[in-house]
């Protein structure tokens, strides 16, 4: 069940009905937990045990945990931690660590046939078992109180906006909320649905357009490819990734909060930044601070001089990749980064000291280099359009187009609109009569079936 279709539409308003209807706190959080396993089973029911059986043994952790002194706590971390990565290791990443072990073992001269499994990979696995994680930590550290109540952690790790593909919101930030009942006189709807608007233009509008018309053809034979567009691609790309996954997690905090609920911001207009530290505190940041937090600082953060935190940043950022892919390129991405960062904070008052325009133009062209890696689907094709985008190869028809061009121009320059835009449509929005908001639903539907490409692809982290 994707965002941007008339499934999810009729689903949300459906539970939206039923949420504020309910006159008591347990009611509503019965709907919402039945709702969110709904939504998720529609992938697989087989999953949606899963699902329940990863929120049960962390609720159990929490309370395991709780139950113990501090200083006799670690053991019991480790433990559920394990457990946690274990399940995420087993789907995502067996395979991958057999494949990888086979062919140095071949380039040894010593073939051996290995046990892989045939398994899917369950929808949003990477994120839930992220929520999972965080609770258990922050229950250890005595940041939040575990939970008594078993329903509030299966509403936590599979509340159906965030579930598949984030953002990934920090039970700090979420469990306090289920201790009351929301008013909706208290929800703000016109922010919410400016966000959920601008992530349906932005998903099938430009993200979609993107990948159908340029980034699809482009990346999937990059040797045929001309020059002009492997280099629109790899700035589409950027665009299109994006879009795509800015869209998902606006809509998903729109949704939330028309239910009453508030997510943390996860974008901040990222292609903007003028360093590479920069970068991550816009870019996925809900992702970011999580490995800041659970994983950079816990190494040791900045504390131990330039060589350990240059360490510090590898290992967080390698780790980074490699959690949105079980393959090389991923690996490499994180390392780019991760080299990145390092280089920065070595270079240090050099760097900041140069213009900013030319530190915006730099970070931006490595961000892009880097999601060639990303987008790849091996390493010899990432070399390939790489060396490609110097010349590499004899122009072919070319694709791109000046539509093509002005959709990535515009796309680039929002990223330097005025932060009170979309504030103040959505303030103007609360003030809109009841016929006003269907005359805006009305023109936007058909907006975007004159705009948008045939079909709605799935979001780009859902393979994460």
């Amino acid at each position: 069940m994707l965002f941007p279709t008339l499934n999810y539409a009729l689903f949300f308003v459906a539970v939206f009905a039923l949420v504020w209807s309910m006159p008591t706190l347990p009611a509503r959080k019965a709907v919402l937990v039945v709702a969110s396993y709904f939504f998720y089973a529609q992938w697989s029911t087989l999953f949606a045990g899963l699902l329940a059986a990863s929120s049960l043994t962390n609720f159990a952790f929490g309370v395991w945990l709780a139950s113990r002194p501090a200083d006799r706590r670690k053991p019991i971390l480790i433990l559920g931690v394990a457990l946690n990565l274990g399940l995420l290791g087993v789907f995502k990443y067996y395979n991958f660590f057999l494949e990888s072990l086979a062919d140095l073992l071949l380039v040894l001269g010593w073939q051996r046939d290995m046990p892989f499994l045939t398994l899917i990979l369950p929808v949003g696995i990477s994120f839930f078992t992220f929520h999972g994680i965080s609770y258990i930590v922050d229950v250890a550290r005595e940041e939040i109180p575990p939970t008594r109540n078993p329903l509030d952690l299966l509403l936590y790790l599979a509340f159906f906006p965030q579930l598949v593909a984030g953002p990934i919101v920090r039970a700090a930030q979420f469990l306090p909320q289920l201790h009351r009942l929301p008013r909706f006189s208290e929800v703000q709807v016109g922010p919410a649905v400016v966000l959920i608007l601008g992530g349906l233009l932005k998903k099938m509008v430009i993200a979609d357009a993107l990948a159908t018309h340029l980034v699809d053809p482009v990346f999937n034979s990059p040797i045929t490819a001309g020059t002009l567009d492997l280099w629109m691609a790899a700035y589409g790309y950027a665009v299109q990734i994006y879009c795509d996954f800015s869209a998902y997690s606006d809509i998903a905090i729109g949704s939330a909060a028309l239910l009453g609920y508030r997510f943390p911001l996860n974008f901040d207009r990222p292609y903007r930044a003028t360093s590479f530290s920069d970068f991550w505190r816009r870019w996925h940041i809900s992702l970011s601070s999580w490995l800041r937090d659970y994983l950079y600082i816990p190494l040791g953060g900045n504390r131990g001089g330039t060589l350990a935190t240059a360490r510090n940043l590898a290992v967080t950022m390698l780790l980074g990749g490699l959690w949105h892919g079980a393959a090389w390129t991923f690996v490499l991405w994180g390392a780019l980064h991760g080299g990145a960062l390092g280089l920065e904070r070595w270079a240090g008052g050099a760097w900041r000291r140069l213009p900013a325009l030319l530190r915006g133009l730099v970070v931006f062209h490595t961000v892009c280099a880097a999601w060639i890696l990303f987008r790849s689907p091996d390493l010899a094709s990432a070399v390939d359009y790489l060396l490609g985008l110097l010349g590499g190869y004899a122009d072919a028809e070319p694709l791109t187009n000046v539509p093509l061009v002005a959709l990535i121009a515009l796309a680039l320059a929002s990223q330097f609109m005025p932060d009170r835009i979309g504030p103040r449509l959505g303030h103007a929005l609360d003030r809109l009569p009841w016929w006003g908001w269907g005359a805006l639903i009305g023109v936007l539907v058909l907006t975007l079936e004159g705009l948008g490409p045939q079909g709605v692809a799935p979001f780009i982290y859902f393979q994460f």
